[in-house]
Formats: structure tokens, sequence, C-alpha cells
């Protein structure tokens, strides 16, 4: 069975820079399972592995604009020290989650002082290029269920 929208493909991966950093993969886990055509994955990946069946390997480099998009300096925000809570020690580098009308968002600080955070809402892979190692393991009819969920049950 070929991948195509609204079935269930079992893939292992390796996600690498091109600095050759591993940023993520299945290795030591379980392989991830994913809807395909409902936006789970990024839509550089999402379009390689169209038509791929069980058993097939590939390699590819998803440009950024295929991937989380490029850097948006626009996405960059200074808020008061006080909008924040107090009892957290805010430091460089650190995730904080905002909701928001359009959903939860994660913010990486990118700069702190006394009176301020600079935050950045720019995805933490935005503007990069990413590499990944794909094995097909397996792939099936999603359920009405999974489709309706847009996940794997």
């Amino acid at each position: 069975m070929q991948i195509t929208r609204n079935t269930v493909a079992t893939i292992d991966y390796k996600l690498t820079s091109d600095s050759g950093e591993v940023l993520d993969s299945s290795e030591g886990g379980a392989p991830l399972a994913y809807v395909h055509g409902v936006g789970s994955l990024i839509p550089g990946l999402e379009k390689e592995l169209e038509g791929k069946t069980s058993g097939d390997s590939l390699q590819v480099r998803i440009p950024p604009e295929e991937a989380y998009g490029l850097r948006n300096e626009e996405m960059i925000t200074e808020v008061s020290r006080g909008d924040l809570p107090p009892d957290v020690k805010i430091e460089i580098g650190m995730q904080l989650q905002a909701e928001s009308d359009d959903g939860i968002h994660i913010l990486t600080v990118v700069g702190v002082d006394d009176d301020s955070v600079k935050l950045d809402a720019n995805h933490p892979l935005a503007g990069m290029a990413l590499n990944f190692e794909v094995e097909i393991k397996e792939v099936r009819e999603a359920t009405s269920e999974e489709i309706e969920h847009r996940h794997v049950h």
C-alpha cells in the first residue's frame, strides 16, 4: 500500500542539521506513526513520503520554506519582566508557553535584563534546512476515527 492522504504511515527517522548535528530521532524508541495528509508533518517531508510503500527508505533535504519557515525578526518582542511570573528564574534559551486566540505558542527567551525579557516566537528550527533519513515500516488505511481526530489511535 502506498502512502496517500488518510493512510497511517509508521516511520523510523533521523533528523539532522546541515552541520550533521542530530536534532531528533526515533532511534531507541518507537517509530513515529502519523495520519498522512492532515498536516502532522512539515510539508516538505510529507510531500517526499507521498507514494512511498513499506520497506522504502529515503534521504531528503527539506529547505526552510517547506519546513518551519524562514526566520521572521518581527516575531521577536520585548515584554516587561513584571508580565512574567515573579517566582520563575528567567534565563536565555529557556522556553515559555503563551496562549492566544489562535492556540498555544512556544516562546524562546533570547534576552533578559532587570526590567524586560526579549522573546522569540519563531519555531526553534525556523530558517534551517532539515535533513531526514527515513525508513517506512508500515502503511495502512486510517480508521474513520483517526481521520476525524487527525492522529493515530
